[in-house]
């Protein structure tokens, strides 16, 4: 399994805020002396952040890190990397179409980069083997999570998976009380604090089904309650965006890795049920366009 070398700097940026003073102030030396922090050995780091060795090594654990040694090593892969992204940039009052697009494509860009950087591919592996031993998959979010949702039953179902989506908890709750330990609930929420996707998880971990959370890198409500966790960036949005444009996105992207995962573990089949869907969607056009040109 290969470790990420990169997204040292975006994990402690995007945990910075829920850390113990301990660590805190580990992180923010790390943030403040990169290039210092992956020469150092962890009482040296301990020693120049005022902390203890013992303080180091919890805050690898809280960044879901193996050591002090993967964190050098993605902070020195984050250091070295040749394009450096502009950071995520607000559209300004009466901009020029072009200074809007160079921007929002920018921000989606390094919004998907950062996402790549962050995500566990053990975790990923263990969210793909549970969908392709599962029984049914029901996804879960609310608001713009909910056309996240939406969009993964509509790729799982064109590969012959019994799958569910669901914005009304009401719905969502009187389905996933009938889950068993053969099926996956997979909770959408950017925040991992959206109370209808929490209460959705307690009710598939009391059926014991396989539960798993997309939500924004760190610790939360929702990511605590599920087994498996998939992280997107916590991406600063622009305060003109509806909708949260590079945070939905994040959660696209990770929805469309996820599902060619799981065609990939098994293609030939995942390919043949994929053509034959298309071919159906195909017939079904050809017959409302030459009813229309009656």
């Amino acid at each position: 399994m290969t470790t990420s070398t990169t997204g040292g700097l975006i994990i402690l940026k995007e945990m910075l805020t829920k850390l113990p003073q301990s660590e805190k102030k580990v992180a923010q030396y790390i943030l403040k002396h990169p290039e210092l922090a992956i020469y150092s050995t962890t009482s040296e780091l301990a020693k120049n952040s005022n902390t203890s060795s013992a303080a180091v090594i919890r805050l690898c654990k809280s960044l879901g890190l193996k050591g002090f040694s993967e964190l050098k090593i993605r902070i020195s892969g984050d250091l070295q990397k040749a394009h450096k992204g502009e950071g995520y940039r607000d559209i300004e009052p009466n901009e020029s179409v072009e200074a809007i697009m160079n921007k929002m494509t920018n921000n989606s860009i390094q919004s998907l980069r950062e996402t790549i950087e962050i995500l566990h591919v053990k975790d990923l592996e263990k969210a793909a083997e549970a969908i392709i031993k599962s029984r049914s998959i029901h996804f879960f979010g609310v608001g713009a999570s909910g056309i996240i949702a939406q969009d993964a039953q509509r790729k799982f179902v064109r590969i012959n998976r019994q799958a569910t989506a669901f914005t009304d908890i009401h719905v969502a709750a009187m389905v996933v009380a009938n889950a068993t330990k053969d099926d996956v609930v997979i909770g959408i929420s950017f925040s991992g604090e959206t109370l209808e996707v929490s209460n959705i998880l307690d009710v598939a971990n009391k059926q014991g089904a396989t539960t798993i959370s997309i939500t924004k890198y760190g610790t939360s409500t929702i990511a605590e309650k599920a087994a498996i966790n998939l992280f997107t960036c916590a991406s600063t949005e622009a305060k003109y965006r509806s909708s949260a444009t590079s945070s939905r996105l994040a959660q696209l992207h990770l929805v469309d890795i996820l599902f060619m995962c799981v065609v990939s573990r098994d293609h030939e089949q995942s390919i043949a049920y994929l053509d034959r869907t298309r071919k159906a969607i195909e017939t079904l056009r050809l017959r409302v366009n030459n009813k229309g040109m009656r």
